[in-house]
């Protein structure tokens, strides 16, 4: 059973609307007795960093979400701010992330950006799988994505980044290390694309 972990942080609605056009079953999870029978888990998330790690931290989902990730290497995909989460620490915030994939959550150097609306980095944009993952297949390069964020994941082994965009720069915008995956735009606000990249997850081999 796929869930999707509702910690107070995320479109949880999107997410159920569109895995109900898709025809998969999905099951909205809000505590940590809930997640029995896991298979795959969606960990969206909006706002600030620390804010989202203080209503996980609440939930009491955490250390049974470490274990399902870590040990028993259930496929996970973090969304959003839901992605930052997985690394270590972010520029954003002083909490700790879950330290699930190797690597920091910095903020974009505006003196790299020429747009004239610099941060957040709000609106559609390009995306470039470099790795041939599943969770981008059927997607041409250059698919187009939402993304509302001021801070990027950077890796600390390139291997981990899947695809990328450009905001003033080249940077992460999907990652993977074994069974993590991280996406940083809004799949449930990205029509067909990200429709296609919520279906892929849900049908990746375990």
């Amino acid at each position: 059973m796929i869930v999707i972990i509702d910690y107070g942080v995320g479109n949880i609605r999107a997410f159920t609307n569109i895995y109900k056009q898709l025809d998969i079953p999905i099951k909205i999870v809000q505590k940590v007795e809930e997640l029995q029978g896991v298979s795959k888990i969606i960990l969206p998330g909006v706002g600030a960093f620390d804010y989202a790690m203080e209503r996980l931290e609440k939930s009491g989902m955490r250390r049974r979400l470490d274990e399902l990730a870590l040990i028993d290497k259930v496929p996970i995909l973090g969304i959003c701010v839901g992605m930052q989460m997985l690394a270590r620490s972010s520029e954003e915030g002083v909490l700790s992330g879950l330290g699930w994939l190797d690597g920091v959550v910095k903020k974009f150097d505006t003196s790299t950006i020429k747009q004239t609306t610099q941060l957040p980095h709000m609106g559609w944009n390009d995306v470039y799988s470099t790795k041939g993952s599943s969770l981008f297949e059927g997607l041409q390069d250059g698919a187009r994505f939402y993304f509302l964020h001021s801070y990027y994941f950077e890796c600390d082994n390139p291997e981990d980044s899947i695809a990328t965009a450009q905001y003033g720069v080249d940077f992460t915008c999907a990652v993977n290390h074994e069974n993590i995956y991280g996406i940083q735009c809004h799949p449930e606000k990205s029509h067909s694309y990200g429709i296609q990249v919520l279906r892929n997850f849900a049908e990746l081999k375990c």
